[in-house]
């Protein structure tokens, strides 16, 4: 028997593809756990049992939602399962420690597949690799930010880009073209731009942002980003005047990758230490302005405040 879960939802579906793919499509039963009991699994197993030469496979999808009566009724035909037939169980999620859990790891095996959403770009770029279509860092970054972090949806969208690339290269112009925005916006769009200090990039970007965000509280918690941000660039401004390389500040920086630190110490050099030094303060005013502070709109506060911090000296 099999307990395959996890978020990974690709790899659980091409695992499950070989696995059916051992029986063929006439020797498997697919329930779900929406109307399938652990009882009713348990008859399936043991009828299918009776019958297969070549052995069956019952597949049932969903089994988290399966209750402790369901889950000891599995564990109980497990102790002594029909002959020729393999159970294959599909969870989104399950807790290690669960009976159903247990019972399966003690009986077959627990496949658990799972992305972090930290490596979904390299993840994004090996996907792409299998359809043997070249793709940059930045696009694999651009499509997690535009459909979000379900691995489901992202291998959805490789699928339809590596089909219309046909083996050319694809970049972040042709992923912003292609895949409709339908997650949260990063708010690193809007930090890329104000490091460049465009005034029309930042005012583009937060505009996206505020728009797309499905959270609610969202702009103290973007302003709460930019200034962990422009500390950052602070931070990286005063090392770099200091001798130090980007990799060597990656702790000071508390970045976990050498890119996330380069772009810092790029981002200082656009900026003097004065001008990182009132954009704190502004974006301490601007803190205080959203949260009661004002009587503008504190969309209207964030633009004055965003423009104010990107635009060169001298600009108004």
């Amino acid at each position: 028997m099999y307990l395959l879960t996890g978020s990974y939802r690709p790899k659980i579906d091409r695992a499950l593809r070989r696995l059916r793919e051992r029986f063929g499509e006439d020797s498997v039963e697919r329930l779900s756990a929406q109307d399938a009991s652990g009882e009713d699994t348990v008859a399936s197993c043991n009828a299918m049992g009776l019958f297969a030469e070549a052995g069956r496979l019952v597949l049932v999808d969903g089994v988290e939602r399966w209750k402790a009566p369901d889950a000891k009724a599995v564990a109980e035909y497990l102790a002594a399962p029909a002959p020729g037939t393999v159970l294959a169980l599909v969870a989104n999620e399950i807790r290690k420690d669960s009976p159903l859990a247990k019972a399966c790891a003690k009986a077959g095996a627990v496949l658990a597949y799972e992305v972090s959403k930290r490596e979904l770009p390299k993840w994004v770029a090996e996907q792409f690799a299998r359809h043997e279509v070249k793709v940059s860092p930045e696009a694999c970054r651009a499509l997690v930010e535009l459909a979000g972090d379900n691995p489901h949806e992202l291998a959805g969208e490789i699928d339809k880009l590596a089909l219309w690339a046909d083996a050319d290269e694809i970049g972040e112009d042709e992923i912003e073209l292609l895949v409709a925005a339908r997650a949260d916006a990063p708010p690193w769009t809007l930090t890329d731009a104000w490091g460049r200090r465009e005034v029309a990039g930042v005012l583009s970007a937060c505009e996206s942002i505020l728009e797309r965000s499905t959270r609610s509280g969202g702009i103290p918690m973007l302003v709460g980003s930019i200034v962990a941000h422009v500390r950052r660039v602070q931070t990286a401004h005063r090392l770099d005047e200091e001798g130090v390389s980007p990799r060597d500040a990656m702790g000071a920086l508390n970045a976990r990758h050498p890119y996330v630190a380069q772009k810092a110490f790029e981002q200082a050099r656009n900026f003097s230490a004065d001008e990182l030094r009132e954009a704190i303060v502004r974006l301490a005013e601007l803190d205080h302005a959203v949260k009661g502070g004002s009587r503008l709109p504190p969309e209207l506060e964030l633009e004055r405040t965003l423009v104010a911090i990107t635009r060169p000296a001298g600009q108004e």
